[in-house]
């Protein structure tokens, strides 16, 4: 079976689980109109008819039943893997996904994460839109959004926010460009942000939210950030106010089952204390505190 043929099916448990295509899609974040076309393009590929559709939702058809139960086998059997998988290690391995903006804060933190007593490893991955922790995708993960659904432990955390950013060696002016994200990346509010409101002054854009501090950086143009990223850097200088629009909060969130693996739990107590410890920074005041010193 081919990668793409199993995200269909996992896409499909979804709007079973939901009983139609507005729940499928808070569940996963793709749109319920591309939910509604693969989940037909899985009708045509199969042959059969899953799904009846009423006002109250997608109701599964008699093939849509039977077809449900094959991929619940199917799913126990990948987290059967999952465990053989993680059994052939000495040290269990715990993921941590995130965005890349947060990973960068995970990776700065990773020596209080694990320390050097702990008998467990780590792995840093990126939280792609859709990360479904019910398929164990990632043990934790960080993100902006709270899950509604799912046998899901979560836990709010600090909320973050972000503002508009130059190099300090600019000068301010209406004159400077702008710098954005690519559109074909760009699934968050603050990854839209520039290409939504100043797309006529883009004159630089890029694929790695790396690569878009360092452009930043180096004066190719004003770009939008996470104020505990931007104002971090001395090199560059927040512009007018925050963008209160894109605030958001960070949820914290485990498969409930593997929370009460004793590495996943530490680390999410870990990631916990480390984020509530720096609220101040990721809320925009530590930029304050750094100029009244």
């Amino acid at each position: 079976m081919t990668d793409s043929a199993w995200d269909d099916l996992k896409l499909f448990l979804h709007v079973a689980g939901e009983g139609g295509l507005s729940g499928a899609s808070l569940r996963t974040g793709l749109s319920a109109p591309t939910i509604g076309r693969r989940m037909f393009a899985l009708e045509r590929v199969l042959g059969r008819a899953l799904f009846v559709g009423s006002q109250q939702g997608y109701r599964l058809a008699h093939d849509g039943e039977i077809l449900l139960e094959h991929v619940k086998n199917m799913q126990k059997a990948a987290e059967n893997i999952a465990d053989w998988h993680r059994g052939a290690f000495t040290q269990p391995i715990v993921s941590i996904a995130s965005d890349p903006w947060i990973a960068g804060f995970v990776a700065d933190h990773v020596g209080e994460v694990r320390t050097r007593d702990d008998a467990y490893r780590i792995c840093c991955k990126a939280a792609r839109p859709g990360l479904d922790l019910t398929f164990r995708e990632a043990d934790v993960a960080l993100v902006r959004e709270r899950p509604q659904t799912g046998n899901l432990a979560v836990q709010r955390s600090v909320a973050v926010r972000y503002a508009a950013y130059r190099a300090a060696s600019l000068h301010e002016g209406n004159d400077i460009r702008w710098i954005s994200m690519s559109t074909d990346i760009s699934f968050t509010p603050a990854e839209k942000w520039v290409f939504q409101n100043r797309e006529s002054q883009i004159y630089t854009w890029t694929s790695g939210h790396d690569l878009y501090h360092r452009l930043v950086r180096q004066g190719a143009g004003r770009g939008v950030m996470p104020v505990f990223v931007g104002d971090a850097d001395p090199e560059l200088v927040r512009e007018d106010e925050i963008i209160g629009e894109l605030d958001h909060d960070l949820w914290i969130v485990a498969n409930a089952d593997d929370r009460h693996r004793v590495e996943v739990r530490t680390v999410i107590d870990r990631l916990a204390d480390i984020l509530r410890r720096d609220e101040r920074r990721f809320a925009g005041a530590a930029r304050t505190d750094r100029h009244s010193a």
